[in-house]
Formats: structure tokens, C-alpha cells, sequence
């Protein structure tokens, strides 16, 4: 909840922001000057064509230059004309027009009719000639408004790491080119709890920025994040053909009500997820009772476009807190990669052949994996919700006990359930092992053996601002920037854009100093030099963080503080062990987090 002076300064401050993001939302009580269009649908203001059949590859010119998106690989990545299109929270329509006819609009001021509420518009966006990028207005119903600054990366040259989908040719009035075509939903943020009336497109003032669709963001207020997982990459497996995955996932908070997220980031091709069901472990593969059948709009099972994702139906169903649950869904087709969160310090199953989800038994259940793929969220009904914790490995839990959840996370989120000062939150672990904060370790696209995530920079939006009912964000990483030789300032760039990001959002910010690793063969003493020139950053940031929480102090060993003391090291210099895990939570003040 915001107090009147933090909502008016929200309101009366822009922030600017870089990448695929936008300025603080400033609202007037006053309509804007100036004599404005009547506004229209936005498939009303279509002014351009963008997809072209393999056939008549001229019969669309999208960038001016006779290029254009090809509806042969639309079709094969699940993007069809009218499909309904989930992305980072967001519901997004992809036009119904047939190739060759016109399916986006070049902005330039267009006044375009929209309706709801919510904290973020999103745009289903590419630009032309080079990055586009443009101030835009929000008109609310109450006779207000506010203005966003909108960048759309270059279909043929923007960064793989943030495009929702990236498709394998360009065509070309002289034949098909084998290169990558990409497409990005951005969002930026609206003023939470005024109704939208419609929008201004920025006006034209460089490159193309096309705009093919456009929806409001809403809320999720009703549900808790209670369990995710961040995707760190596209990755090999199984194969599988015909075969049910069992998911070993643990709860933070508990409520009346579940539903799941399932998301097929960074892939080129739709997945088929047949059926699904939730259930209580009891041991392993084996559930406590009868799994419970999950369903998608109303079916048994959906098909996930590539890049986008599927919420489950709500499900009366009673989550435990602190709990370890079953989460299944049988892949009726073949599965030769996944996207995925590779360190789950967990066990979860396989099954052989068949629609096993809703066995209550394990006895179909015959190989294990240690990954987590296609599941990022469980949501339970209720609550106060969330924080987002985003870090690396440290966060991810490596080197702790498996199958025993004591990440530092887990720790945290028992605190909360034990205490009355503050909500009881739900804990989302949005940690990547061997993330860092301003450069990629999985390029963004393709299969890869990296699955140490894009930048947190580029996975802010998917991995924090969409989560459910986040409330605040915790921000523990960098270790692994400054051990791959970027300085400090980089990083302290990058940290203080996440938090210029998230609190363009409303949220509250928290962040958490590196921990030591002398020892460790690349924390070298330039590595670590640069690490406390981070840390000075953070614990006098001069306002970029709401709450500092000093987590090098915790661990530190007071004779050599450059290296982490002996009693909470796993081995390795680099990550605690599980003492070390449950030391760095119990020094976490609640109070920090938000009431």
C-alpha cells in the first residue's frame, strides 16, 4: 500500500529508463491540450503488412526495404492469425489478418480505444531501420493522463536475450534469406487502479516503430505467489515422446486455491501439454491421495506458442505451506528440448510411456532429473503477497542439501510463516546459478548447454515485474560479473537500473550486499576490489534502494574479510553451505520487506 506523499511523488517524478522499458507513469487531473482523433481499435488503424506468405513473398513490405515476417514460420512457432498470445502476465491477440494484408500500425500519434486496469500496458512490438522508440500518452477515464516512453528493438538486429519470439527467415521479394526475424512484448507502466480509456502511439520521430498489438496488463490481486523458478536456458532432454513429468516443487505460503504457470520462453516451436494435475507428496513420485486434474480455459490440456506461457484455471484445491507438492503434465507429443531452470537441487521424475498425471502412484514413474522444465510458478488463492527474491547461485541454492530445501529462500519463508510483524508473504526464488547482472550467459536463443540465464537486466520484466502480487524485490547478485572481469561501475549500473525499473512499478526495492569468496580461483583481489567498491555502492546508494540488508557483513570472516567464514563455507569459497544459507536469512530484518 502507498501513502499519499510516496503516491504523489510516484506521480510527479519521471524516471528515465533504458532498454525495453519506460519513464514513471505522470498523471494529471487535467485532460491533455490540443484537438485529439476519435480513438479506434488498433486493427482499425492497421497501416502496414509485415507477413507475407512463402509464396508471394512481395506481396508485404514491412521495413520499407521489401522485407517481411514469413507465415509459414508464424504458423510453425503457434503464432497464428487471432491466436491468443500469454507473455509475461499479459494477454496479447495476434492479428487475425490473412498474409498480405495489413496487420500492424507504424506509429506515429494515433489515438488507439483501450479498456482496463492493471499495472502496465504491453506492446507487441518491432522496429524498422533500427531501434525505435517514442514518448506515448495514457488516457485514463477519470479525465487524466500520463505519458510512457516506448522502445522497440530492431526486427533484424535487436537482442535475441529479450524478444518474445525469434523466427529462422526474412522474406524478400528475391527469395527467402535464412536470418533471423525477432518480435518483443515491452511493457511500461500505467498508473495502478485508474481505468485506461485509450492510447497515444508515440509519434514518429526515427526508425518504424510497428505496433501489433496491445492490451492492459492487469493485476493479480487474489492470488500469492507461493513457488518459482526463473528459466536459465533452452536446453536438451529426454527425448521425450508420450511421457508425464512429475515436478517436486515446495511451497512458501499456503491458500484455498492453486493454479500453475507453465512457460515455453526462448523456444521456436509450440508445445502440447496434454493434461495436468496437483497433488501432495507423500514419498518421491507417490502422492498423498488422488492427484486433482488441472484444466487450461476449460480443457484438459493447451498448446503453449513458443515464447509464451499458460496459466492453469483456478482449482479449489488446499496448498499446505512449507509443503512439498506434485506438480505433472503428460507430454503427449516428442520433446527434444525444454525450457528449463537447471539447478533444482531437487529430485523430480519421469514417466514411461502414457498419461500417468493423475497416477496417485509411483510405480509409473521410472527415471529421475534434477531440473526443473516448462513449470516457473505456482499461485495459491489469497494472501498478501509476494517478494521476489532475484539472484545467482547463491539464491538458487547451490551446494545445499538436496531434496531438503534449505536454500536461503526457503529459510526466509518459514521466518514469515512463524511471525506476526509483517504479512506472510510468499517467497518467489528468482536465483539463476552463474547469473549476472549487465551480460547474458544464455544467449537468449537456441538450444545451448549455458543455462546460466540471460542478464538480470534483460529477465527483470519476466522474472520480477510479472510475477504474482509481488509487493518487493530483493536484489542479491554481482559476485559473478566482478569474477568475470566487469567493474565496478558497471554493475552499479546495472543495479541501479533494476531498481529505477521496479519502483517505476511501485515496487519496493531491497538491496543485498556480495558476499565474500577470497579463495575461490577467480575471486582474485581485482575481483574483489571491484566487489567492495559494489558493496560501498549499495550500502549508501543515495536513495536507489528502499532497505539495505548486509549479507557480506553476515558471512565474512572477521580475521580475512575478504573471504567467508570457514563455519559457513560449502567447500568451494564461493557458496555457503547450509548454515551459511540459513545465517544469511535469519539476519534478513522482516520489516525491510514491506508491511
Amino acid at each position: 500500500m502507498w501513502g499519499p506523499a510516496a503516491l504523489l511523488a510516484l506521480l510527479a517524478t519521471v524516471v528515465p529508463v533504458a532498454s525495453a522499458e519506460a519513464a514513471v507513469p505522470m498523471a494529471s487531473a487535467e485532460a491533455a491540450p490540443g484537438v485529439r482523433a476519435e480513438p479506434l481499435p488498433l486493427e482499425r488503424l492497421f497501416d502496414n503488412r509485415a507477413v507475407s506468405d512463402d509464396a508471394r513473398p512481395g506481396a508485404a513490405d514491412f521495413d520499407g526495404s521489401g522485407g517481411s515476417l514469413s507465415a509459414q514460420d508464424l504458423t510453425a512457432a503457434g503464432w497464428t492469425p487471432g491466436r491468443s498470445l500469454s507473455v509475461d502476465g499479459a494477454r496479447l491477440t495476434w492479428p487475425r489478418t490473412a498474409p498480405g494484408e495489413p496487420d500492424n500500425v507504424t506509429a506515429d500519434g494515433q489515438s488507439v480505444r483501450l479498456r482496463g486496469r492493471g499495472d502496465a500496458l504491453a506492446f507487441l512490438v518491432a522496429g524498422t531501420g533500427g531501434k525505435a522508440q517514442g514518448t506515448g500518452t495514457v488516457r485514463y477515464q477519470d479525465g487524466s493522463h500520463s505519458t510512457y516512453r516506448l522502445t522497440a528493438p530492431d526486427w533484424r538486429s535487436g537482442p535475441l536475450a529479450t524478444k518474445s519470439v525469434a523466427l529462422p527467415h526474412i522474406n524478400t521479394p528475391d527469395g527467402q534469406l535464412a536470418e533471423k526475424a525477432r518480435l518483443y512484448v515491452v511493457t511500461v507502466p500505467v498508473v495502478r487502479g485508474r481505468a485506461v480509456a485509450s492510447v497515444e502511439l508515440p509519434r514518429d520521430n526515427g526508425p518504424d516503430l510497428h505496433v501489433f498489438a496491445l492490451s492492459v496488463r492487469p493485476t493479480t490481486e487474489g492470488w500469492t505467489g507461493s513457488w518459482s523458478a526463473s528459466t536459465a536456458g533452452y536446453a536438451a532432454v529426454g527425448p521425450w515422446t508420450d511421457r508425464t513429468v512429475r515436478l517436486v516443487v515446495h511451497t512458501s505460503t499456503g491458500g484455498p486455491r492453486v493454479r500453475i504457470r507453465l512457460e515455453n520462453t526462448f523456444a521456436t516451436t509450440p508445445v502440447r501439454i496434454g493434461s495436468a494435475t496437483v497433488a501432495v507428496q507423500d514419498a518421491g513420485a507417490g502422492a498423498r491421495g488422488e492427484p486433482v486434474a488441472m484444466s487450461f480455459r476449460g480443457a484438459a490440456g493447451t498448446e503453449i506458442p513458443a515464447g509464451a506461457q499458460a496459466f492453469s484455471d483456478p482449482l479449489d484445491f488446499d496448498v499446505p505451506a512449507d509443503t512439498n507438492l506434485l506438480v505433472s503434465f503428460h507430454l503427449p507429443g516428442t520433446v527434444t528440448a525444454a525450457p528449463l531452470h537447471s539447478q533444482a537441487i531437487q529430485r523430480s521424475y519421469v514417466s514411461g510411456p502414457g498419461d500417468h498425471a493423475a497416477d496417485g502412484s509411483s510405480s509409473a514413474y521410472t527415471s529421475t532429473i534434477t531440473t526443473w522444465p516448462l513449470l516457473t510458478g505456482v499461485d495459491v488463492g489469497g494472501g498478501p503477497g509476494s517478494v521476489v527474491l532475484l539472484g545467482d547461485s547463491i539464491t538458487d541454492g547451490v551446494r545445499s542439501t538436496q531434496d531438503a530445501n534449505r536454500r536461503w529462500p526457503n529459510v526466509l519463508a518459514r521466518r514469515l510463516l512463524n511471525q506476526s510483524v509483517v504479512p506472510r508473504y510468499g517467497v518467489l526464488n528468482q536465483g539463476i546459478s552463474a547469473n549476472r547482472v549487465v551480460t547474458d550467459r544464455y544467449p537468449g536463443d537456441g538450444v545451448s548447454t549455458d543455462t546460466g540465464g540471460v542478464s538480470a537486466l534483460h529477465r527483470l520484466d519476466r522474472d520480477v515485474l510479472a510475477q504474482t502480487s509481488v509487493r518487493t524485490v530483493v536484489v542479491f547478485q554481482g559476485v559473478n560479473d566482478v569474477r568475470w572481469g566487469a567493474s565496478a561501475e558497471q554493475v552499479i549500473a546495472g543495479l541501479r537500473e533494476i531498481a529505477e525499473r521496479a519502483r517505476a512499478r511501485g515496487l519496493r526495492v531491497v538491496g543485498a550486499t556480495i558476499a565474500p569468496c577470497r579463495g575461490e580461483s577467480l575471486c582474485t583481489a581485482s575481483a574483489d576490489a571491484e566487489r567492495v567498491a559494489v558493496n560501498a555502492y549499495i550500502r549508501d546508494s543515495g536513495g536507489d534502494f528502499d532497505a539495505v540488508l548486509d549479507f557480506d557483513a553476515v558471512l565474512r570472516d572477521p580475521a580475512e574479510p575478504a573471504r567467508m567464514l570457514p563455519a559457513y563455507d560449502s567447500g568451494d569459497h564461493l557458496h555457503p553451505g547450509d548454515a551459511g544459507l540459513a545465517a544469511i536469512a535469519e539476519s534478513v530484518d522482516l520489516r525491510v520487506l514491506g508491511a
